[in-house]
């Protein structure tokens, strides 16, 4: 899930009144079309969170592909939050952009998205959601990456010297907990000694809290961090101890202390809706699989040689043995969304 500022560049929140899509607007100008005569999709996004997050962010990221591909015509808006202006950003821009299609995150104005998708049932809505689809048009994912994050554990896992390793967490929600509980999998598996400290921020973006929950961990032993959060690879980094990305690669934000990320891609899923409106084919559905291995949503991101004190031969065998596994369909990684054992939820004492 979602989990996302260093890295990504500060994009300025946008609220663009756009031409038209679904066959109306202004006609005098014609629909806009691609360089071979096709149709251009009128496509919004609109998320809850700042693009810097990288839940939204890795949405946000292949839609700007599809625009770079000449496909569609992008427009969004970020920061909307979960006070209830994610329904009246939605109705305004159904109602007088009318965007072909809209993509975004419901997780926190789950109602609001679906309230307004069932009033405009001629609008594509593709939504992150922990629900199902509602026909007629409205289709959901999820982030899958707890194959890539169970990899990066078992990394963790030989690694550590302490034996306690530390992941910071936004909420303890199933599509959270599921990417933790298979991190956990992998170092346990590799080092039956590890203790895995788990803490949940209560944030999805709060990178000062999620800093402050690492440094708490460290300071109790942990000398390997998945970061879940943005805000723990900095911790790290400060205290020349090793860490995990999550969402997309985030080596770049230290080089010397990142091994690895859990990485979603969200390019298949945001191409495969576009195909299916683009062909008059589009229906509601879930397009978890589009997240995960099988279909190029999930990957490990390169094991990084350069991390403070080296990477270790037997470190790279054993993840790129099991690796070649799961891609082989020879392994499956356990899917456990129960909140992990011992976990400390921010306010909360267990």
């Amino acid at each position: 899930m979602r989990s996302r500022v260093l890295l990504l560049l500060s994009v300025l929140a946008v609220l663009v009144v756009g031409a038209a899509g679904c066959g109306g607007g202004d006609e005098s100008a014609g629909p806009a079309t691609t360089a071979q005569g096709e149709k251009k999709l009128k496509v919004f996004g609109a998320f809850a969170t700042p693009i810097e997050e990288p839940w939204d962010g890795v949405i946000h990221s292949a839609l700007q592909k599809e625009q770079q591909a000449g496909r569609i015509e992008y427009k969004f808006v970020d920061d909307i939050g979960y006070s209830g202006d994610m329904e009246r950003t939605l109705r305004e821009v159904a109602a007088q952009d009318k965007p072909d299609v809209i993509f975004g995150d419901a997780f926190g104005n789950e109602e609001a998205v679906r309230r307004v998708a069932a009033d405009f049932p001629d609008t594509a809505f593709v939504f992150g959601s922990g629900g199902g689809p509602a026909e007629p048009n409205l289709s959901v994912f999820d982030n899958w990456i707890h194959e890539p994050a169970y990899l990066a554990g078992l990394a963790a896992g030989k690694l550590t010297k302490s034996h306690v390793l530390g992941v910071v967490g936004g909420y303890p929600v199933p599509e959270v907990n599921r990417l933790i509980n298979a991190f956990v999998q992998g170092a346990q598996e590799a080092d039956k000694k590890s203790q895995v400290k788990v803490t949940f921020i209560n944030s999805w973006f709060d990178p000062a809290a999620a800093k402050e929950a690492a440094l708490a961990q460290i300071a109790a032993g942990a000398d390997v961090l998945y970061a879940e959060r943005f805000g723990v690879i900095e911790a790290a980094a400060e205290k020349g101890l090793l860490s995990v990305g999550n969402m997309s690669d985030q080596s770049e934000l230290a080089p010397q202390s990142v091994i690895t990320s859990a990485v979603w891609s969200m390019e298949p899923t945001v191409k495969f809706a576009i195909d299916q409106v683009l062909a008059g084919a589009y229906t509601a559905q879930d397009l978890k699989d589009f997240s995960m291995f099988a279909k190029g949503g999930a990957s490990l991101a390169p094991l990084n040689t350069g991390v403070e004190g080296g990477l270790p031969s037997d470190v790279s065998d054993l993840v790129e043995q099991r690796e070649e596994e799961i891609k082989q369909g020879l392994f499956r990684v356990d899917i456990s969304e129960r909140q992990p054992t011992g976990s400390v939820v921010a306010g909360n004492t267990g």
